[in-house]
């Protein structure tokens, strides 16, 4: 294990901002990691795991303990099940299980970020959800030093949700995923979009069309990782689509112009698309605040529109939240992790 002093975190994220860490190192092997959370507890230094820092806030101040990188690889395949090292890119590992004839994930085409990150937010798109093939996931169980097996049930897995990023946030560290997937299942197309982009094909999709075509999306939305896009740069979907009861939906229809689109969810409560939200609030792609933005081809995607520190985008954040809350009585509640020092604005999390 490799030691280093002062690494700038900002190149290391898709949104490409905020300081340095105090001290970085990467791990490639379980023993690795757990030499890494050793020496943290010697030096009594704030620890945090960096996958492949898609979703993630850096302040411009940095994180003042160690950063511990998870560069653990390796895919095995044994009949439908495929287990996944932790630091494996997700969207090589959607490939790979398509190509094969897997499915399961090819809605989640496209997604930045390591396998490991994918069960801590349940990482959902177009119709799927990871915990719908997650069968179980290795973790480091950072109370006790062991690593532990866990079934999906004992994952707690809800919407943008897990037991890893809610009940024990900050106890367990991901070393790797079982999938299980489904040879030579159909595509899942229950999206619209997907639904809009094959019809009147006269045909049903594979499961590798189906992941191009999701690609293919996202790209249209600014929400594929492109050198050279400034839209690109961007912590994905900044904020969770909010789930509220049937009264509250009822509540913002009738005092809309237009009543929102919903989708149901749990009996009595409906999801609301909080991209719909931002645009009513006035934030229309496009939108700009400094060197901070929103994305002019995805409402949802606050980005970096160039130099921007991470002052500039809590402002943005917050004025988005701030005129949500007051035009409809909803707080909009955010996805990207926030690292370093608590942050500042009223709307933090």
């Amino acid at each position: 294990m490799l030691l280093q002093e002062q690494v700038p975190l900002a190149p290391r994220t898709t949104l490409g901002v905020g300081g340095a860490a105090r001290w970085f190192a990467e791990v490639d092997t379980e023993d690795s990691l757990v030499e890494a959370v050793q020496l943290a507890r010697e030096r009594s230094l704030p620890l945090f795991v960096l996958g492949g820092g898609s979703n993630l806030v850096v302040a411009d101040e940095g994180f003042p303990g160690l950063v511990v990188h998870i560069a653990l690889r390796g895919v095995t395949q044994a009949e439908d099940r495929f287990s996944v090292a932790a630091g494996e890119n997700w969207d090589e590992f959607v490939s790979c299980a398509v190509a094969l004839n897997f499915g399961g994930v090819e809605c989640l085409a496209g997604i930045p970020g390591t396998v490991g990150g994918t069960p801590v937010q349940n990482v959902g798109a177009y119709g799927q959800e990871v915990s719908a093939t997650i069968e179980q996931v290795r973790v480091l169980d950072l109370n006790t030093l062991h690593f532990v097996d866990m079934p999906s049930p004992a994952c707690e897995f809800a919407y943008r949700r897990s037991l890893f990023n809610s009940r024990e946030r900050g106890r367990y560290v991901v070393t790797g995923v079982v999938y299980r997937l489904v040879q030579g299942a159909a595509p899942h197309l229950a999206y619209a979009d997907l639904q809009r982009y094959f019809r009147g094909r006269g045909e049903t999709a594979t499961l590798g069309e189906t992941a191009a075509a999701v690609r293919e999306i996202r790209h249209g939305k600014g929400m594929l990782l492109v050198n050279g896009e400034p839209d690109c740069r961007s912590a994905g979907s900044f904020f969770k689509n909010p789930i509220v009861a049937q009264a509250i939906y009822d509540r913002i229809a009738a005092e809309a112009e237009t009543p929102p689109p919903c989708y149901p969810d749990q009996p009595g409560f409906v999801k609301i698309p909080a991209a719909w939200l931002l645009e009513q609030a006035g934030f229309h792609k496009g939108f700009a605040m400094e060197r901070a933005g929103i994305s002019s081809r995805h409402t949802l995607a606050i980005i970096n529109r160039g130099g921007a520190t991470t002052r500039e985008i809590v402002v943005l954040w917050d004025c988005i939240v701030a005129r949500v809350e007051e035009k409809f009585r909803i707080r909009l509640q955010p996805e990207p992790v926030w690292v370093g020092p608590n942050r500042p604005g009223a709307a933090a999390a």
